[in-house]
């Protein structure tokens, strides 16, 4: 039996994931949350998207980490995202549109690039993006080995003074609780939410959404009665259904 998902290396970068055949097909850069690359959730989305059509490469982002320490999120630069996203433009299967998918610190990093670069007028924004749990403001900085449960010895709050991105060069405009300028950025945008979530609360969505609507834009927005930070089957499956139909309506 032929298969039905193909990895395709982007050299230098990473793997891809997508339909046989030479394409193109609508393309995707995907960015994890601080579970970090070596979980594997980013790569099974991607394979998801591949089964439904999308050249779609998850981008490990975060520093360090293994299979079984996800590495931290410390002056990542987003200026190497640019990058990323720029090399998957010259990906040969790579249609001419492409996507931009984060998840919870990786919504963050999706809508933050998408913000900075549309301030700054920089080329090779991204067609389309969707962000699940998103906070409205930067965080701090993630560094997955002082991680523990509230209550554990070893929990530690995070320090609002370490930086969790770096932009040309620096984090001095990046401080946490800044709000995500995402209003500047003129192109298609999805955002979901669980309404139960423990993590990031929906109300950073509603609060995002809000500014929006406030600056006459209109961005496609669900939300998930009664789900967590990871919903369940049933949601999940929604939310999937959502995520594709937008994609393929704003990369075909």
């Amino acid at each position: 039996m032929p298969l039905k998902i193909v990895r395709r290396l982007l050299p230098d970068w990473g793997t891809t994931y997508g339909p046989p055949g030479e394409g193109p097909f609508p393309a995707v850069l995907l960015l994890h949350g601080s579970e970090g690359p070596w979980s594997g959730w980013s790569h099974r989305n991607a394979a998801i998207l591949a089964a439904h059509g999308f050249l779609a490469f998850p981008f490990g982002y975060s520093k360090g980490g293994n299979a079984w320490n996800a590495g931290n999120i410390i002056d990542v630069p987003l200026d190497r995202t640019v990058e990323a996203l720029a090399a998957l433009r010259g990906f040969a299967p790579a249609g001419p549109r492409l996507g931009l998918y984060g998840v919870s610190r990786g919504a963050e990093h999706a809508l933050l690039l998408a913000a900075l670069m549309a301030r700054d007028g920089d080329r090779g924004m991204p067609d389309a993006i969707a962000a699940h749990s998103p906070p409205d403001v930067i965080c701090g900085s993630f560094d997955s080995r002082s991680w523990r449960d509230a209550g554990d010895p070893g929990w530690q709050p995070w320090d609002p003074g370490h930086r969790a991105w770096s932009w040309k060069g620096s984090s001095d405009g990046l401080l946490p609780t800044t709000p995500i300028e995402i209003e500047r950025y003129p192109g298609p945008l999805f955002l979901s939410h669980g309404t139960a979530d423990r993590v990031w609360s929906v109300e950073m969505t509603r609060r995002l959404a809000d500014r929006l609507h406030r600056h006459g834009r209109s961005p496609e927005v669900h939300l998930y009665e009664g789900q967590d930070h990871l919903p369940g089957s049933d949601a999940e499956n929604e939310h999937h259904e959502h995520l594709i139909d937008f994609f393929e309506r704003n990369l075909a």
